[in-house]
């Protein structure tokens, strides 16, 4: 088993990070910081290769569950542990920023603000965005993931924190894995159950937004859909 020590210290990761900045890392010596030792076939920084090498882009790392990276070559519990965590604090991180910031202008702004989060997911996920009387955004919540239909989306689950965040409007976000973002008739009938039930509770419904693979569709802004 090969450790980061046992590398001549100025190829270290840690001491480049502390001596250049984390910015001047690849992304194999980050993965190698995460992962800490190699195995008995290969160092640590061996192993990231392979394992970065494996994917057609790190941003395949979002898609990895806990299963599928133990299945790995040299990654074990303690290993997947320490990636998935990582990469869920980073998440948590940059969503808390972007929340604080971003004022949503656009159906465009909102894609942008989800694409990264749920484009490349295999299963639909459905989000709710909660916007001050500015457009700001107050909070996003997951409401489900599943196939979409208006039986399985609760209009309480969405309101009592709209109400919480004292939300002047939401706006509805979720995915088509298929990757074209056209709504379906579920999709419609859901939007209308949802737009009744913001109406009731005077909360304005602004937007829903299917998001695609590179592609996105606003209900509002096709009127032949228009709710």
């Amino acid at each position: 088993m090969f450790f980061i020590k046992e590398m001549p210290e100025n190829e270290r990761p840690r001491e480049r990070l502390a001596r250049e900045g984390v910015e001047k890392l690849s992304n194999v010596e980050l993965l190698a910081i995460l992962l800490q030792t190699g195995t008995k076939k290969y160092s640590v920084i061996e192993l990231s290769k392979q394992i970065i090498f494996s994917m057609e882009s790190i941003g395949d790392f979002n898609r990895l569950d806990y299963q599928e990276l133990i299945k790995k070559e040299g990654i074990g519990v303690a290993k997947a542990t320490t990636i998935l965590a990582s990469l869920e604090f980073s998440r948590r991180v940059f969503d808390q920023l972007n929340s604080k910031k971003i004022q949503i202008a656009s159906s465009s702004d909102v894609y942008h603000y989800f694409k990264h989060k749920i484009s490349q997911l295999e299963q639909e996920h459905f989000y709710t965005l909660y916007l001050d009387s500015k457009n700001q955004v107050l909070s996003e919540k997951l409401i489900f993931i599943g196939t979409l239909n208006q039986s399985v989306i609760h209009p309480r689950e969405i309101f009592k924190q709209a109400v919480k965040v004292s939300a002047n409007s939401v706006i509805f976000i979720h995915n088509h894995p298929s990757g074209d973002s056209t709504p379906s008739n579920a999709d419609i009938k859901t939007t209308n159950q949802l737009e009744y039930s913001a109406d009731l509770m005077g909360i304005a419904l602004i937007d829903h937004i299917i998001v695609g693979k590179n592609q996105f569709f606003s209900i509002k802004e096709n009127r032949k859909y228009q709710f």
